[in-house]
């Protein structure tokens, strides 16, 4: 039996990490995309492969992709964690400022998930997971933090032109949208949250694994 394959971005980040420990524990091949190697020992002994690689550099994204799909052949499973968040009301929020939110929410993914996406189309399978969040989803949470929000908003339109593009296949576009992620830094940053009622990032990891393994057809927008 063929093992299946599973591309990471933002592979060191708190979410990352879950998504890469569930899927290798499952005994998939797992290719970790982060900024430079380092030691994560709770990937030690488990089947993951760290490929350094700048998401804001396109030709390098393409050259980690060939990478991957000379060893494997195939990509069954991309799930795209980087991204990056800030506060600013559209009076604090100048053209540089919404450059640097384009640049780490939807180039960073962009250059990875195109890429990714044409090669599912050559297999005729695979799913591609975008991380979205409720201020790209509805305005009505962006109020605050507008770089943010328009910048993670351009996800969804990329997830809904990507399906559209593939419809006939077996290539399943997905956007994961979580409630607040329970992380050591949220945590700082909000110190009298109530952290019951966030979710853990094992918790995303695990919905993610059970989408890819489920025998139904799963909306393209997942909220957890």
């Amino acid at each position: 039996m063929t093992t299946k394959t599973v591309l990471v971005t933002g592979a060191a980040g708190n979410l990352g990490k879950a998504v890469v420990q569930k899927f290798a524990i499952e005994a998939y091949s797992v290719y970790a995309l982060v900024h430079s190697i380092t030691q994560i020992d709770t990937w030690k002994d488990l089947p993951v492969t760290q490929l350094p690689t700048d998401l804001l550099n396109e030709h390098n994204c393409q050259t980690s992709i060939n990478t991957v799909i000379a060893a494997t052949k195939h990509i069954d499973v991309a799930v795209l964690t980087a991204g990056g968040f800030t506060m600013g009301t559209i009076a604090d929020t100048d053209l540089n400022k919404m450059q640097q939110q384009m640049a780490l929410n939807f180039e960073t993914a962009y250059n990875i998930a195109r890429p990714v996406f044409l090669q599912m189309l050559q297999q005729n399978n695979g799913h591609l997971f975008l991380t979205g969040s409720k201020a790209g989803l509805n305005t009505q949470h962006a109020k605050g933090v507008t770089a943010y929000g328009l910048s993670k908003s351009l996800l969804f339109r990329l997830a809904e032109i990507m399906q559209a593009e593939a419809n006939g296949t077996q290539v399943h576009i997905h956007v994961i949208v979580p409630n607040i992620i329970d992380t050591p830094q949220n945590r700082a940053a909000m110190p009298n949250a109530d952290f019951s009622k966030w979710t853990l990032p094992e918790t995303i990891a695990d919905k993610i694994y059970a989408i890819v393994n489920s025998n139904s057809i799963e909306p393209m927008v997942i909220m957890v």
